[in-house]
């Protein structure tokens, strides 16, 4: 590997992937087509994608294997980046959502959605204070 090629290489951002469906039905097409287009969206953002995880299940349930996985990838440094279809495949409870985006954030890693673009949690907290 040429030192350009390293550096450029060690330079890119490390991104991990994460699909959820609801239901089991066509669960391989509708998964296999979310993957699809978040691989696309890393390499258009120029990420280097280091892992995927993956649950079928509701988006109530925050006990799901997959998502385990990609906090577990977080918290060991093993990504800078995650990436999500949309963020309510992360999870549909509001409450539970914002403390998973709360742990993401602490552990520096950034959010991304090729629908939704970078989902901040500075963005997504509403102002306590009135000036």
């Amino acid at each position: 590997m040429r030192l350009l090629d390293f550096l450029s290489h060690r330079s890119q951002q490390r991104a991990w992937i994460y699909c959820r469906i609801d239901a089991p039905e066509d669960a391989h097409g509708a998964m296999k087509g979310q993957k699809k287009e978040l691989m696309d969206y890393a390499e258009q953002m120029g990420f280097l994608v280091v892992g995927e995880s993956e649950d079928i299940g509701s988006g109530l349930d925050f006990d799901r294997a997959g998502l385990a996985e990609v906090m577990k990838a977080a918290g060991d440094g093993r990504m800078d980046v995650l990436l999500v279809k949309k963020l309510d495949r992360l999870g549909r409870d509001t409450a539970k959502l914002l403390e998973l985006l709360r742990g993401l954030e602490q552990l520096n890693i950034e959010l991304y959605s090729p629908l939704e673009g970078q989902i901040r949690l500075d963005y997504q907290r509403p102002s306590l204070s009135k000036q």
